[in-house]
């Protein structure tokens, strides 16, 4: 069994037994604790809806009412919202606390402060129209004193009334002042005679005399018919006194993602969470006997790497995630060592290309001074070109320090290759003719990319001049193609060629295909790495073929431009 098989098994153990004694104890915590939750949100609800529908009632208005929402809010600890039917909020704990109103949650629950009338269900009331017509005057009057005294900050008493209707008066203790500001005022001719119209509506012609003015003091006895009588009476109350009364308003307990403010007896789940604990800690030792043992051999590895010590390596056993590690780690290591033999390498490179051209300089120079040879035109051209080799030297070793560092400048246009190669062929022209080569350059129509002109010439000008020294009397010839959403350069010689086994190091540093590393053609050994660097900065590759004694083909690829729709 792999490592990743052994720990999964443990882990999916603790997990299981975790998971069960968890689930074992909540359902049980929970199934006891459900039913007192619930009726305890409930009996919260029952009671914040009771008390504001008391306050509607009591006050015949819904001014005022913040200060009951505010200490049901310290009572119950919820957030409570009383918004009208029309969507217009009268109060909202949240504004009270001075915080933006947060999401509602759940349906809302109406709250009606009005009176429903209450008539006989089977028996017709004698002079119906009046009784009602009179009721409803009368709870205009009542709200309006009881209204008028929350206005004043007086208590307002409420009691009782025939049909269901309450009675309204100022408490003694405030004074007669009170109860004579809030002097109710009779109800216009214009309000008495809607309310006429609205209950006698539920009359049939018939049925005057029997709806209108009492005739005794006994209600009558009436069928079916007087039950739709008796209803419709009530629902014209309900409509009249719900254009005066306390608008319904609906009313929102809590928040949208509020947590629960109930909890869960700790004392069972301390005891689970003291056994997956052990179980966890059980696990780990046994994991940790297998696991620490490559773990320690991989830290103190990485401690003498970081140290300097790049021949350090750890070793491999087995086949599962911990020797992928160790793996890992070895080809980590060896990266490394191959980077720094690569970087003395380079030094060692640039030291062997820089010494014997400068101690060169410094005999002639030597010589001059001592007077051993003569100046003339000549030395000083052979100088000069010294100098001027050394130069592009160190130029290529910055331009190759940049590419690497990707801090080489582009300067990225759309560049057609047709023309870029054509250009290319004309700067070289007169060099082929001198050596005798015939440069061709050929485009299958324009073929555009977005690139930097210069660093692409610099990348032509290398391969071209490369092909030129490696050709004598032969041929160099330029092509550009399109191949898919890729355009192609083709740079091909029928020049000497380079062995199979140099084909690898040809895109390295100071390689150069003569063993003898001549310096007669003047290159410096860096052109093809820049190449390199340049063609991928520009998200391209390049590619080399060739056949010692036929000649020597590279092959560019870079991103096509795509033609706008």
């Amino acid at each position: 069994m792999s490592f990743r098989l052994r720990v999964l098994a443990l882990v999916a153990l603790v997990a299981v037994t975790a998971t069960a004694a968890t689930a074992w104890l909540v359902l049980r915590q929970a199934s006891r604790q459900l039913t007192e939750s619930v009726t305890a949100d409930q009996n919260t609800a029952a009671l914040i809806t009771r008390t504001v529908r008391e306050y509607g009632v009591q006050h015949g208005t819904w001014e005022g009412v913040a200060a009951a929402v505010s200490q049901l809010h310290d009572r119950t600890g919820q957030r409570i919202r009383l918004v009208t039917e029309g969507g217009e909020v009268v109060v909202d704990t949240d504004h009270l606390l001075g915080r933006a109103a947060r999401d509602v949650t759940g349906p809302p629950i109406s709250v009606n402060p009005r009176p429903v009338l209450e008539l006989p269900e089977t028996q017709l009331l004698p002079g119906a129209v009046s009784v009602v017509t009179a009721q409803i005057d009368r709870y205009r009057q009542g709200i309006s004193i009881a209204a008028c005294l929350t206005r004043l900050g007086a208590q307002v008493f409420v009691a009782g009334g025939p049909y269901g209707v309450p009675r309204y008066s100022a408490n003694p203790v405030d004074g007669p002042g009170a109860a004579a500001d809030c002097a109710a005022p009779a109800s216009s001719d214009a309000a008495r005679r809607r309310d006429l119209e609205t209950v006698s509506a539920c009359a049939d012609p018939a049925d005057e005399a029997v709806l209108g003015t009492p005739a005794t003091d006994r209600t009558q006895s009436v069928p079916a018919d007087g039950e739709v009588v008796t209803r419709c009476l009530r629902q014209a109350f309900s409509r009249r006194v719900a254009d005066f009364g306390p608008p319904t308003l609906e009313v929102y307990i809590g928040t949208r993602g509020e947590a629960a403010t109930g909890s869960l007896a700790v004392g069972p789940a301390l005891v689970a969470t003291g056994l997956v604990a052990v179980l966890a800690i059980a696990g780990s030792l046994l994991v940790s006997r297998r696991v620490l043992r490559p773990i320690e051999a991989l830290t103190g590895a990485s401690r003498r790497l970081g140290a300097g010590d790049l021949t350090e390596r750890v070793p491999v056993v087995g086949q599962d995630e911990l020797a992928v590690l160790a793996r890992s780690f070895n080809r980590m290591a060896d990266s490394l060592q191959q980077g720094e033999e690569r970087q003395r390498r380079l030094i060692a490179d640039v030291a062997h290309e820089l010494r014997t051209p400068l101690a060169n300089v410094r005999g002639y120079l030597e010589a001059l001074k001592d007077g051993v040879v003569d100046p003339d035109p000549a030395l000083f051209a052979s100088l000069h070109e010294e100098a001027v080799l050394q130069q592009r030297i160190v130029d290529d070793l910055q331009d190759l320090a940049l590419a690497e560092a990707g801090a080489l400048v582009y300067h990225h246009s759309v560049v057609d290759l047709a023309e870029l190669l054509e250009t290319c062929r004309i700067a070289h022209q007169a060099v082929a003719d001198a050596a005798g080569v015939l440069l061709l350059a050929s485009a299958a129509g324009p073929i555009p990319v977005h690139a930097d002109p210069d660093r692409l010439r610099q990348v032509l000008g290398n391969l071209v001049t490369n092909a030129l020294r490696a050709t004598a009397g032969g041929s160099v010839t330029l092509t550009a193609a399109r191949a898919g959403t890729r355009a192609t350069i083709t740079v091909a010689d029928t020049g000497t060629g380079i062995t199979p086994e140099h084909l690898p190091y040809v895109f390295d540093r100071f390689w150069r295909a003569d063993g003898a590393r001549g310096r007669s053609t003047g290159g410096s050994g860096l052109g093809l790495a820049i190449v390199r660097q340049i063609v991928a900065d520009h998200g391209g590759g390049i590619s080399v073929a060739s056949e010692l004694g036929v000649g020597t083909t590279f092959e560019i690829q870079l991103p096509l431009l795509s033609e706008p729709r």
